[in-house]
């Protein structure tokens, strides 16, 4: 693994990981990650990606992980960024950095990890995209949520963010215990989004509907009855506005796997590695 730095589309410093060799891979892959969630949390799974003769690169967006500057460790106050900066400046870079080390001729591949898999729309140069994996991504849309999330996520959206953002000048979620630190534009567009039905198409003054039913990119959606964030319902609702785009569903139950838990963090984990794992780069060679 080789830590590198890259700069995002308005220059800002970003921090991202590549795995295995872009010289002797089949292909390349670009893992996009959840929201709240470091690179550092893919790093076995991109490991073992590199085994299979994949070239694979994860990143932090900005104010998460490696990524997050200096000066900005004790708070993420006034960081500029919401969920589109992380989308149109930092993965659209990270997707641009990788595509400058493959060259055209090899094939780049998308895993998002929940969030990673609801901004692949606006993203400018996901054409360069061959195909996408997301792993446990669905609307954040909180009535659909699952029963175990919904019985306190009002809390969440109704009480603590609307107190939190205008007290802290960011999300304080490491000390709340909820999310992770987040920047105040991140969180704050995050929470109208869960609160909409139509979740991020939601957003005013955009055409993303007809973008996302624009989008042709073959998809492989991999869901767990057990997530206890994403419902069924939700995953459904998040992957229909990928209208037009070659949709396989996949929703697995641990007792599929003679296992009693997956959730919406454990595909990652190495003991699925002759389980789920396999099935990332199987789908992708057919």
């Amino acid at each position: 693994m080789q830590m590198v730095r890259f700069a995002a589309v308005d220059g800002f410093e970003l921090s991202g990981s590549l795995y295995g060799d872009a010289s002797a891979a089949q292909a390349a892959l670009l893992i996009v990650p959840a929201m709240g969630v470091s690179q550092r949390y893919y790093a076995e799974f991109a490991d073992w990606l590199a085994t299979q003769g994949f070239v694979v690169f994860s990143f932090d967006y900005r104010g998460m992980g490696a990524s997050r500057p200096t000066a900005l460790k004790k708070s993420l106050k006034g960081l500029d960024a919401d969920v589109v900066t992380w989308a149109e400046k930092d993965t659209a870079a990270a997707l641009a950095w990788l595509d400058a080390q493959v060259g055209p001729q090899m094939q780049i591949h998308w895993l998002g990890h929940s969030l990673g898999g609801q901004i692949f729309g606006l993203v400018p140069n996901r054409e360069r995209i061959s195909r996408m994996v997301t792993v446990g991504t669905g609307s954040g849309y909180w009535l659909q949520n699952s029963p175990r999330l919904r019985n306190y996520v009002w809390w969440l959206w109704y009480f603590v963010t609307p107190v939190a953002l205008p007290l802290f000048g960011y999300f304080p979620g490491k000390a709340l215990k909820k999310v992770g630190d987040l920047p105040h534009g991140v969180m704050a567009q995050w929470r109208r989004w869960c609160l909409h039905r139509d979740y991020l198409m939601s957003e005013p003054g955009t055409s993303w509907r007809e973008r996302y039913a624009a989008i042709r990119t073959p998809i492989l959606s991999l869901s767990f009855t057990d997530d206890e964030f994403m419902s069924a319902q939700n995953t459904a609702s998040l992957h229909g506005f990928y209208a037009n785009a070659p949709r396989e569903m996949r929703r697995i139950a641990p007792a599929d796997l003679g296992v009693q838990r997956i959730g919406h963090f454990g595909f990652f984990r190495k003991h699925f590695a002759q389980t789920l794992w396999p099935q990332v780069p199987q789908w992708l060679a057919n």
